[in-house]
């Protein structure tokens, strides 16, 4: 099954679809003309169930097959939201909001299930049913948790439930997956690092925050280097240190650090968080200071199933000619919510040489969007054979 004719056809008509969406961005819960978009277009299609607000602002359609012998039920998953970036491309569709960007290619993923729905309810050849899922927040919000936590897996009777992302440096329309482990957890932390501030020229007077805080961003370097296991992916990255002092001649009573700590299991999460608290605290003490530590947990793993895995390699195999074993990836990903409530998979798609994700010159590749749009059409048409 290489390419379907069909989605080249439709090639003009889905890119203008992206490109308005890409004109016009919206960010986490804030999808509100995207989803009323999305919603017209199911219903144009001849969907046989829309609804809106799942998760605040996500959309549900519903394609019936023309038989349904078995009962099976599928879930299809586009993200729908952008990112706070101001755009640098110059291209004549270049967001019209300041300050908001698809940097992510989420109007490239939200284009072409909508391609595929187009195209699974003009010919509804399979047996069984369609549930395309439009999510909205991704970016941070947790999209994917809020409609799971509406109820949508029980609610349409989802038994799998796919996903697709476009991926920079890959060949364009070409595929990768990995099973098991495949996105990180992304957790976020605070620590404040509270001492005695006092004048510059007189630190033995002091409890300095800034040499404490210094001392805390070193020693939790060691949680990756002396307490993980070596073979266990983990990232501890401080990525702020703010002092509550701006002067040159005073230290300060207080300095503020922000970070992210990515894991890829549950024992390495649960170690990091320990260890993380331990190091700051017991630091903290042995300087003469305080630490007052705030650990917010992010998205989980998202993890692959194996079976599901092998199936959409399968079918990106009769797509492409070839499927390739993607790296693990240290960024995070909601459909971890999804995967965690339904098996299925996660695959990426090449975007071909352009700017990485989450970068003001990003663009997705149009040319990707038949290969894409096809293979939101053969996880249907081969899970669910007509009869």
């Amino acid at each position: 099954m290489p390419v379907k004719n069909r989605f080249a056809e439709l090639l003009p008509e889905i890119t203008a679809w992206r490109r308005d969406l890409h004109e016009n961005p919206e960010i986490l819960f804030e999808t509100h003309r995207t989803s009323a978009v999305v919603a017209e277009k199911l219903k144009e299609f001849g969907c046989d169930e829309i609804v809106t607000g799942i998760g605040r602002t996500g959309v549900v359609g519903v394609i019936k097959g023309k038989t349904d012998t078995k009962g099976k039920v599928i879930g299809l998953r586009a993200d729908m939201d952008a990112l706070p970036i101001l755009e640098a491309t110059n291209l004549p569709y270049a967001s019209k909001t300041p300050g908001a960007m698809h940097a992510c290619g989420h109007d490239g993923h939200t284009a072409m299930l909508l391609g595929a729905a187009k195209y699974l309810a003009e010919t509804r050849n399979f047996d069984g049913t369609v549930v395309v899922i439009f999510q909205p927040a991704e970016e941070g919000g947790g999209g994917g948790r809020e409609m799971c936590a509406d109820g949508m897996m029980d609610r349409w009777n989802i038994q799998e439930v796919y996903g697709m992302h476009n991926w920079p440096g890959k060949p364009t329309g070409s595929f990768a997956i990995r099973s098991g482990a495949f996105f990180a957890a992304t957790d976020q932390f605070e620590i404040f690092v509270k001492g005695k501030g006092g004048h510059a020229a007189k630190p033995q007077e002091t409890i300095d925050p800034n040499v404490t805080a210094a001392q805390v961003v070193m020693m939790l370097q060691t949680i990756s280097s002396r307490n993980a296991d070596p073979v266990d992916q983990i990232v501890v990255s401080v990525t702020s240190m703010e002092s509550s002092s701006k002067a040159f001649n005073v230290i300060p009573q207080q300095v503020h650090l922000k970070g992210t700590v990515r894991t890829m299991s549950r024992h390495m999460r649960e170690l990091a968080e320990t260890r993380l608290h331990a190091i700051a605290e017991q630091v903290c003490t042995a300087m003469g200071g305080v630490a007052e530590i705030r650990y917010h947990r992010g998205y989980p793993s998202m993890v692959n199933h194996e079976a599901q895995t092998e199936f959409a390699a399968d079918v990106a195999r009769s797509i492409s000619g070839g499927c390739d074993d993607a790296p693990l990836v240290m960024g995070g990903e909601d459909f971890a919510y999804m995967l965690e409530e339904r098996p299925g998979a996660y695959i990426l798609i090449g975007n071909g040489d352009t700017a990485m994700v989450h970068h003001p010159e990003y663009n997705f590749n149009d040319d990707a969007i038949p290969a894409g749009c096809s293979w939101w059409a053969g996880i249907v048409e081969r899970s669910m054979p007509a009869t």
